[in-house]
């Protein structure tokens, strides 16, 4: 039998990061976060990887930068307003199709807000934060098995496509405790890094830039990355699927806003109302084809999010269009998590 541990959720992305092969770790403290450059600051020399608390949000995410560059796996973390400061890096790292790892443990906001819960960070990961039209892979676990499982997942899908990822997850998830399974990484086919830069180590030189001066040359790029982007929203879309084959509304939400919302619906089956959850697992890509399909036969939808609307964005833009789309919101604050019976309140609503 496997062996279980008890461990927070920010614990479990550290021990996923690891078991993935990340060797790199550049970071700054921020509450609700801190768990992670604490464990990886003790973690990191026992497997000859390095630890580095930059002097700020900046400097570490440019290190990252730079470490990536090599082919090396390299993480970052924060939390929201230091993720905003990383915004810049991303965009560039976006540019120049570097695999990489960012987690926010995301808090409330706008500006420096507070320390509690909030998912008022979504359309800065799924929009791109940054400058530019381009997007990053964004997972939003909602269980400590996630954090775990998905943290390796999103460093072999950043090698396949060359691109930025982001574990988008909030203090329930991250401060939370739970049995957690270990295991080896699952083996997957990565491509070759020939990319990687190499130093003077002979054979051809190597570039990796965002700056396309030539003739036609950055419109080149950005259509080569938004094919990109269209190959994953054909490929990598991932979703839970909760007892929607029959209902008549289907509940949805990601991480822990849909954490709660599940056991809504559990409460909702057992009076005999046939409800269902829809949980987007990737953010980036969404996926839109799952709810397109489900709205062609149940007609309601309730969103439930900690904020004040921001998934339900994109949930309008995919269900079939006939199909009534209705948003509940908590934004963040102290007290402010939804109970079940908050969302069942809603269920009835607009059943």
């Amino acid at each position: 039998m496997a062996k279980r541990l008890l461990v927070r959720g920010n614990e479990a992305i550290c021990r996923g990061a690891i078991e993935a092969g990340c060797r790199y770790y550049f970071g700054y403290p921020i509450t609700p976060q801190n768990d992670i450059p604490e464990y990886m600051s003790r973690e990191m020399p026992n497997v000859n990887g390095v630890f580095i608390q930059a002097e700020s949000e900046i400097a570490s995410v440019n290190m990252v930068m730079g470490a990536a560059a090599t082919g090396a796996r390299a993480m970052t973390s924060s939390s929201s307003p230091g993720i905003s400061l990383k915004m810049e890096a991303i965009s560039y790292m976006a540019g120049m199709e570097l695999p990489c790892l960012i987690v926010n443990i995301s808090r409330s906001g706008p500006g420096l807000g507070g320390i509690d819960a909030s998912q008022g960070d979504y359309f800065q990961a799924v929009k791109g934060g940054g400058h530019g039209g381009y997007h990053i892979l964004v997972l939003a676990p909602a269980s400590i098995q996630e954090m775990y499982d998905l943290t390796m997942l999103a460093f072999d899908l950043a090698e396949i496509y060359r691109i930025p990822a982001m574990i988008l997850g909030d203090a329930v998830v991250g401060q939370m405790k739970e049995p957690l399974v270990p295991h080896p990484r699952p083996d997957r086919e990565l491509p070759a890094k020939d990319w990687a830069l190499r130093g003077k180590s002979g054979g051809e030189q190597r570039y990796i830039k965002s700056l396309y001066l030539g003739d036609g040359e950055l419109e080149a790029h950005n259509w080569k990355l938004y094919a990109k982007y269209q190959e994953m929203k054909a490929k990598e879309s991932r979703w839970e699927d909760f007892l929607t084959s029959d209902a008549d509304l289907i509940v949805t939400g990601f991480g822990s806003a849909a954490r709660i919302a599940k056991t809504a619906v559990m409460m909702a089956r057992e009076e005999g109302l046939k409800v269902g959850l829809l949980r987007p697992i990737t953010l980036f890509p969404f996926p839109s084809a799952a709810f397109a399909e489900r709205t062609l036969r149940c007609k309601k939808i309730l969103d439930v999010e900690l904020n004040t609307g921001q998934m339900v964005e994109d949930v309008r833009l995919s269900v079939a269009r006939d199909a009534e789309v209705h948003f509940y919101g908590r934004p963040s604050g102290t007290g402010s998590l939804p109970t079940p019976e908050e969302i069942l309140g809603q269920i009835k609503k607009y059943y």
